[in-house]
């Protein structure tokens, strides 16, 4: 890229951190220092507010780079993403989006430890949110090292991982001063812009053709090199059986992952009641939703304009289809038009990976010191000390995340939030939903069910493709894979659910029907919620 490109991106890249250090710096000297502010921004956020924060929290680098690369690579097989992460909504608000809310405080654990033995369970629940968090935070890393490749001509790995470890550094900033209110506030400035610069783009595409979509489709489909079948299923996932049951893991995964995502379910406690949880979730719905079917005509296109060759070219996996496209709309290398776009797409994306980073922190570090070292201490720990020990987690947890972020710097973003889903899905919304609506359920079962689809998820990652035995895999020069999907969904998730239910009828603990019952009328009518 020329220097234009570079200085103008870098200016626009500048601006943004400018502006949300400040708002963290502004927020960080108005608050109370209390738990509540830190974990929930003091559950002052209007519904419209925490709608824009949440569809700020939701639409990634996955999204916004990761998924139209994945179109502009696979045609039909890689809508499956933009499908299935917006259907996963539904389950969020007819089965989890008011109960979670009424039943818990700050953290998944709340919900389940309400009606059970408080130490196992959190401990239980806060490792699987750890894990799923920093999960996610690896892929947002990987699409900042992308992007930052592609400003620099992608010659420079060095500056490839310091960017990687600049963002992780913001993150750990923005968490340890602003804590809920500040991310929040970051998330609504990020989801605006990047709604403004999809529809701008998504203009762009369909001026280029007249606004005829067929045009568009077919005119892909020629630039692809596969022809028709880029518009039909298969390309990606249909070679064989082990393809095909590999879509289906996947579709189950982001279908069901969202729901037991810990950074998505915190948003639901920044706002007063449940009836503005509900409402939050039907204005982010709105938001994602026009979103994502935005990021089809984006995928699309970029294979139309730019070639499906042309996107691997840049970068394997394609996470750099949609800023390509950006400088091909604008006119092309050298042109005005073209480096202000460039320029402003890939600030927008920077400021996605910013801003999501900063919620994913903040919810794992929630659960490290409201879960795990709050049920070390018991009721010794007050809540400054828990703050305190939140920042530091937010410490650790960015290290963490930079060091994986490094390590697989050559995946695809949605793919890698695809396993996160998978994680989310296996361990955390089995032990939601049968603490929500199960009578008999135990702190057995609800230990069972979070390790028994943890640790499947987890342990047949390590043995799949992904990290051993293919060209594309973390480690390519070793192979020590037995597990042949590339996604563990489809036989995690069922473990998951399976592991609670034996766990439960094993127990030789008997239900408290009391606990439970209170749980229900708080859950249904928001009594006695927080």
């Amino acid at each position: 890229m020329s220097g234009h490109h570079q200085t103008l991106a870098l200016l626009l890249f500048s601006a943004f951190i400018a502006v949300t250090l400040g708002i963290t710096t502004w927020v960080s000297r108005n608050r109370r220092g209390s738990a509540e502010e830190f974990y929930a921004g003091g559950r002052l956020f209007s519904p419209l507010e925490n709608g824009f924060a949440i569809a700020g929290d939701y639409m990634s680098a996955a999204s916004f780079l990761g998924i139209s690369g994945l179109i502009a690579l696979y045609g039909y097989d890689g809508m499956l993403y933009s499908v299935g992460f917006l259907v996963a909504w539904l389950v969020v608000l007819l089965l989890v989006a008011e109960l979670v809310r009424n039943c818990g405080r700050f953290t998944v654990a709340d919900v389940v430890a309400s009606r059970m033995s408080e130490r196992p369970v959190r401990i239980a629940a806060g490792t699987s949110s750890v894990t799923v968090s920093v999960l996610y935070l690896v892929a947002q890393m990987v699409g900042a090292g992308s992007l930052v490749a592609l400003l620099l001509g992608g010659t420079s790995e060095a500056a490839r991982s310091w960017t990687v470890i600049g963002v992780g550094a913001l993150m750990v900033i923005y968490v340890s001063l602003g804590g809920m209110r500040a991310t929040t506030w970051i998330q609504i400035v990020k989801a605006v812009l990047l709604m403004a610069g999809a529809i701008a783009m998504t203009v762009l595409v369909l001026a280029r053709f007249h606004g005829d979509f067929n045009q568009l489709l077919n005119s892909a489909a020629e630039r692809s090199g596969h022809g028709r079948d880029f518009l039909a299923p298969g390309l990606r996932y249909g070679g064989d059986w082990t393809a095909r049951l590999d879509f289906v893991s996947l579709g189950l995964a982001l279908v069901l992952g969202t729901a037991g995502l810990p950074h998505i379910l915190s948003r639901f406690y920044t706002v007063p009641t449940a009836r503005a949880a509900r409402r939050s979730v039907v204005w982010s719905i709105g938001l994602i939703g026009s979103f994502y079917l935005m990021t089809i005509v984006l995928g699309f296109g970029a294979a139309a304009v730019l070639g499906s060759d042309e996107v691997r070219k840049s970068n394997a996996a394609g996470n750099t289809a949609v800023p390509l496209l950006a400088l091909d709309l604008g006119g092309g290398a050298g042109s005005t038009g073209g480096t202000v776009l460039f320029a402003v797409v890939a600030a927008v994306a920077f400021a996605t990976i910013l801003a999501v980073v900063a919620g994913i922190t903040l919810a794992s570090s929630a659960s490290v010191a409201h879960d795990l070292y709050a049920s070390l201490k018991r009721r010794r720990a007050r809540q400054h000390s828990e703050v305190a020990v939140a920042r530091v987690a937010a410490a650790g947890i960015g290290v963490a995340a930079i060091a994986l972020g490094l390590l697989a710097r050559d995946l695809n973003v949605a793919f890698l939030v695809g396993l996160a889903f998978a994680v989310a899905a296996s361990a955390n919304l089995p032990v939601l939903l049968y603490s929500l609506f199960w009578r008999n359920f135990t702190t057995r079962g609800a230990v069972w069910a979070v390790y028994g689809g943890l640790v499947p998820a987890v342990l047949l990652v390590v043995l799949s493709p992904v990290v051993s035995g293919s060209p594309e895999a973390l480690f390519p020069g070793v192979d020590f894979h037995v597990f042949p999907l590339q996604n563990p969904g489809l036989v995690s998730i069922p473990l998951g659910f399976l592991a609670g239910w034996i766990g439960t009828v094993t127990s030789t603990e008997l239900p408290d029907e009391a606990k439970h019952a209170e749980t229900e009328v708080r859950a249904l009518t928001g009594a006695g919620a927080v």
